[in-house]
């Protein structure tokens, strides 16, 4: 993957103004209806297959002949029963990554699936992908990559010469109306590397409710690197020249008037693509819990990458520790022990008998802005209230682990904020027990 620069939010500059629109009138950046849906998703599988898959590297070097590309266990319900185990809500496809190779059925260049072997020459795999998200109620969002190895597009999709541009710019924006238009509705559309090619029209038209990852109609934002780790604070909102400018959580504002939601897109293992020599590289749960806690637990969204093999499914292992990672988040934060809601500078949580708890976790309703600055968390004890935690953001999503502590009533005490603090959810949980694979 080449991240130099996709998403649930009004497309084009109708999103953006939206907020800006929400600025202006309560003082706070504030999320389009779009892009709070899809903060509220939380996790999303990413899918990297294209012929490197079968070249064991990261980047397409066209070294593979189309006649050796033949998926024939290619198995599209796998992909999103591995990503459903995960506790995924949507699934981002590479359909065409930077060699230029497109996994759905278009005349636009030669370099594709239709002059393989696969099934005939008739298959699309976009199609098979979007049929199985459909029937399991799994949303989907597509990567088209707007270099082009084969068609000579750089990053971004800059060509070397204006007759290039002219020649591409159209190429391209055609295979993106083919992508947005035959495959349902389009959760989030991600421009890797940017995109300097005018596509805003495009996605007014077939992709309205998408976030867009990158690009001058940007409504989400790169995390800055492929580790699955957001910063503590990571501000919801930047200033509109630093989203136009590609931001990254660095440009985190919390007085920014463009309300910007942040993706880290992560890797199970080593590469992004399925190599025949990186299995080692798996991640343990372990380390898929602390991508979570430092994504999710920051208010962030986690993308986590999936790999299927040259036979077109995710290898056993690999969906494997997926489904144990998911099955860790739900037997730690599935249910509380106790819950609340509130308004104000204080909200208190009281318990039915002294409990013990290790985390909590604390959200904001960011419909209405992300008001916060500064908190403290404390715990009444025999000995009285006792401090247990203290930050800046909340935001979409605290989650605070503590030292396991016993404890009567748990209160959340905003000793900064912008707004009145309108707390969607005070939680806690005791959830220790060693996970280590």
């Amino acid at each position: 993957m080449i991240s130099t620069g996709i998403g649930l939010l009004t497309v084009a500059c109708l999103g953006v103004r939206a907020a800006a629109a929400d600025t202006a009138a309560g003082g706070l950046a504030r999320p389009t209806p779009e892009q709070a849906a899809w903060q509220d998703m939380e996790l999303g599988m990413f899918i990297h297959f294209a012929p490197n898959t079968w070249q064991d590297k990261e980047g397409d070097d066209r070294s593979t002949p189309l006649g050796a590309i033949n998926p024939e266990a290619l198995d599209t319900d796998q992909w999103v029963r591995v990503a459903q185990s995960m506790g995924a809500k949507y699934i981002v496809f590479v359909a065409k990554h930077i060699g230029g190779f497109c996994m759905w059925q278009t005349d636009t260049t030669e370099y594709g699936i239709r002059n393989t072997p696969w099934r005939d020459g008739k298959g699309d795999v976009l199609a098979d992908l979007a049929a199985s998200c459909s029937k399991r109620g799994m949303k989907l969002g597509v990567y088209l990559s707007p270099r082009d190895d084969t068609l000579g597009a750089g990053i971004g999709g800059r060509c070397a010469t204006e007759e290039a541009q002219e020649r591409y710019n159209e190429i391209y924006r055609r295979q993106l109306t083919e992508v947005l238009s035959r495959y349902g509705d389009m959760a989030e559309v991600w421009f890797d590397g940017s995109n300097i090619i005018e596509v805003g029209d495009i996605l007014r038209e077939h992709a309205p409710h998408a976030v867009v990852f990158q690009g001058k109609y940007a409504s989400i934002r790169w995390v800055g690197n492929e580790d699955g780790f957001a910063p503590d604070p990571a501000w919801n909102a930047v200033p509109e020249a630093a989203r136009l400018a590609g931001a990254t959580a660095a440009n985190g504002d919390p007085a920014g008037d463009a309300w910007l939601p942040i993706e880290c897109d992560a890797r199970t293992r080593a590469g992004w693509f399925w190599s025949s020599t990186n299995a080692d590289t798996l991640k343990r749960v372990d380390e898929l819990m602390e991508m979570y806690y430092r994504s999710v637990g920051h208010g962030a969204v986690l993308l986590l990458n999936a790999t299927p093999d040259t036979s077109g499914r995710i290898p056993e292992a690999d969906a494997a520790r997926i489904a144990a990672f998911g099955a860790e988040i739900a037997r730690r934060f599935g249910t509380p022990l106790a819950e609340t809601t509130g308004r104000g500078d204080t909200v208190e949580l009281s318990l039915d008998q002294p409990m013990e708890i290790d985390h909590i976790v604390a959200m904001e309703d960011i419909r209405q802005g992300e008001r916060v600055r500064a908190y403290i968390v404390e715990g009444r004890t025999d000995e009285g209230w006792r401090l247990l935690s203290q930050g800046t953001a909340i935001g979409h999503k605290k989650i605070e682990p503590i030292a396991p502590v016993e404890v009567r009533a748990v209160r959340l005490r905003i000793t900064e904020s912008a707004a009145e603090p309108i707390i969607r959810k005070l939680a806690v949980y005791c959830t220790a027990r060693d996970t280590r694979q």
